[in-house]
């Protein structure tokens, strides 16, 4: 009998040369939060550079909305995997979030140097709400290519009212969104497949939403993964605890973050509670009030908004050194909780993606997954809601009745100058059709011109 031939070598779809320059020119647009982040994909990856099919991207973005962690960064890191190999997911991973790591260190610094100052503040007051009309135009894009049927347009609007209105946990909303695309697959057989008004009739692109990954899974390679994953996870807390001591602050965030790391499913608001309440009260890193401070930050910078916790990680060191120089302390434990939170990601994605590549024909996994895709635009919504009200509001009540669950803004409240810098935004996106990066320079200019013509009255 004949040997079996080796699997064929995984082979570069794009020069890796080339997809690094394209996804640090992404990573530079990954303002927004991940709706933002996504849009930015799928405009530059599926519609103007033709690289990945749409309904692929779609596959991609269900599988890692399952996964702890940011979904907008594992995408990345999916699809570069699926472009390169193993060297295209590092590369697509780590310049995901290299800006916003460089970004949110120096902004950390500045906080911790200066404090509150009109300038950076009246900076915030013309970001905050540019945000929130890119967050708005990614529901408009993703909602376009995702809802493709009126079942999964329900679908989301339900996955929507049930975070906004009953304060359902995320993953309770995505077992449901996954069961109920599954329940409508079996009843409704096209329900997956694009329709006429979204068919994507551009050149085809290079990742066909039918190809097969040439990597193929293996017991083999899923132990080298697992094993070189978690050690490259543990080695930094390890070597904090035998230099730094087991109850040194480095120990203490290396361990707590990468829990955290593990739980974060539905992105950095779904944790945001538990990390505040833990940094504050348990391990008083922060100050009552900072946590928001931190994710203000967060939201400016380009990448993930998990990143808020290198904030964290900063200013907790910053106040507590140790034998460490406050500076020193602080840059440390920030590049130590970054590492053991996005470790984990580049681990699930490379462990899981063979596996889920093999599963793509699988139906009744397709038909879940795009129940999962049509809740994303509900989850998605639900973020720009929750970022609006705490952007054009300075305060908000809970209202609760029976499983009513609903947080409405305190109109008299209402921060005008941050009303007028939001409809801004949208004039600039939805009439001008300006870029993410040219709408956030204009209303970021006009924000320290507000603010500081308001500090002066």
């Amino acid at each position: 009998m004949a040997p079996s031939s080796p699997p064929p070598p995984v082979r570069d779809v794009v020069p890796l040369r080339e997809a690094a320059r394209a996804w640090f020119a992404i990573s530079l647009q990954t303002f927004g939060g991940p709706a933002g982040q996504i849009a930015v994909m799928q405009r530059t990856l599926v519609e103007e550079k033709r690289w990945i099919g749409q309904q692929r991207f779609l596959f991609a973005l269900s599988y890692c909305t399952l996964l702890p962690g940011p979904e907008a960064q594992q995408l990345a890191t999916y699809v570069g995997w699926l472009l390169n190999g193993v060297r295209g997911a590092l590369v697509a991973g780590i310049l995901f979030i290299l800006p916003g790591v460089v970004s949110l260190l120096v902004l950390s610094g500045i906080y911790v140097a200066f404090g509150d100052t009109t300038v950076v503040e009246s900076l915030f007051l013309g970001l905050a709400p540019a945000v929130i009309a890119i967050v708005a135009q990614a529901v408009v894009r993703v909602a376009r290519k995702g809802l493709t049927h009126p079942a999964l347009v329900a679908l989301a609007v339900a996955a929507f009212l049930a975070l906004t209105l009953f304060s359902v946990p995320f993953p309770a909303v995505v077992a449901a969104a996954a069961l109920v695309g599954w329940l409508l697959g079996r009843v409704l057989p096209g329900v997956g497949r694009p329709s006429g008004a979204v068919a994507d009739d551009g050149p085809a692109p290079l990742i066909s939403d039918d190809a097969l990954h040439t990597e193929r899974p293996s017991g083999r390679r899923a132990t080298v993964v697992l094993a070189v994953g978690l050690t490259l996870w543990a080695a930094p807390v390890v070597l904090a605890g035998l230099v730094f001591g087991r109850s040194s602050i480095y120990v203490d965030q290396g361990l707590f973050f990468s829990g955290a790391a593990v739980v974060t499913f539905g992105g950095a608001y779904a944790v945001l509670a538990y990390v505040a309440q833990q940094a504050v009260e348990v391990y008083g890193w922060l100050a009552p009030g900072e946590m928001v401070r931190g994710l203000a930050l967060a939201e400016t910078t380009p990448g993930p908004l998990i990143m808020v916790v290198q904030f964290v990680a900063f200013v907790g060191a910053y106040r507590a050194p140790g034998e460490l120089d406050p500076w020193v302390a602080a840059v440390l434990a920030s590049l130590l909780v970054t590492w053991v939170t996005f470790v984990p990601c580049f681990l699930f994605i490379l462990l899981g993606a063979p596996y889920v590549e093999r599963l793509r024909g699988n139906r009744s996994l397709a038909t879940a997954l795009t129940g999962i895709t049509a809740a994303v635009v509900g989850v998605i919504a639900n973020l720009g809601v929750y970022f609006a009200l705490h952007t054009l509001f300075a305060e908000t009540d809970r209202v609760g009745a029976g499983p009513l669950d609903l947080e409405l803004p305190v109109l008299d409240s209402v921060q005008w100058p941050a009303v007028a810098i939001t409809g801004l935004g949208f004039a600039l996106i939805f009439w001008r059709g300006w870029s993410v990066l040219r709408t956030l320079g204009a209303c970021a200019l006009t924000g320290v011109v507000v603010g500081l013509v308001l500090a002066a009255v």
